[in-house]
């Protein structure tokens, strides 16, 4: 049975999953890449994705996985400022190849013709509530699951929706004070989900598992 979720995404101590003010230079704000040095070690460069222990196994399937049949993602996470589209030619920051390889449904209220990329990403512009963006997503994916990819104002909206199935939190060792909530007007929800947590490979870190009770 197919099931929607989230996969690999991080958030803070005081629950935010990106800084602010974002910009094309800076696509997670004053939070920089500080929320990901679990999946991008700083040693690295910053550049080169985990790629043993749990960590990296968690990396990797995150996006290498076929059992994802499409993706929704807020704006946000597509392109930083809100408002019309003033670039034409921006096509997200992934690539002529972005790393999802299915359909991925960009929710927003400004119109934008289809994009397809290589590799099978296609970036198609929606509007509607969750529910209905939802039904698009699963009409895509066939029998495969859908992910919701974030940011964290859209993880936030399938969740008080009630439509996540499992949650793969990544709790990073800092503290932003300020940013894009996961947590906020969501008071209780944990009473909704199994908790699981085990500790990264990168000390601080700490890997959650929430799994919808009764699945």
């Amino acid at each position: 049975m197919s099931i929607v979720r989230v996969a690999a995404f991080s958030i803070s101590l005081d629950g935010y999953g990106t800084g602010e003010p974002q910009t094309l230079e800076e696509p997670f704000g004053h939070a920089g890449q500080r929320l990901h040095d679990w999946m991008f070690p700083p040693e690295t460069g910053g550049e080169t994705r985990a790629r043993y222990g749990l960590d990296g196994a968690l990396a990797m399937a995150s996006y290498d996985d076929d059992t994802v049949g499409a993706e929704i993602m807020g704006r946000r996470k597509y392109w930083p400022y809100p408002g019309d589209w003033t670039d034409p030619e921006w096509k997200g920051w992934w690539g002529d190849n972005p790393p999802f390889h299915t359909p991925v449904f960009v929710m927003t209220h400004h119109q934008h013709e289809s994009i397809e990329m290589e590799g099978g990403t296609t970036f198609h512009f929606v509007s509607g509530t969750p529910e209905e963006v939802l039904a698009q997503a699963r009409a895509a994916a066939g029998d495969k699951d859908v992910r919701i990819g974030g940011g964290p104002t859209t993880v936030r909206a399938f969740l008080a929706a009630g439509l996540i199935d499992h949650l793969h939190l990544v709790v990073a060792p800092i503290v932003l004070g300020h940013g894009e909530s996961l947590w906020e007007g969501l008071e209780g929800i944990e009473s909704d989900y199994d908790i699981r947590a085990t500790p990264s490979d990168r000390p601080g870190f700490v890997h959650q598992f929430w799994q919808r009770r009764g699945q």
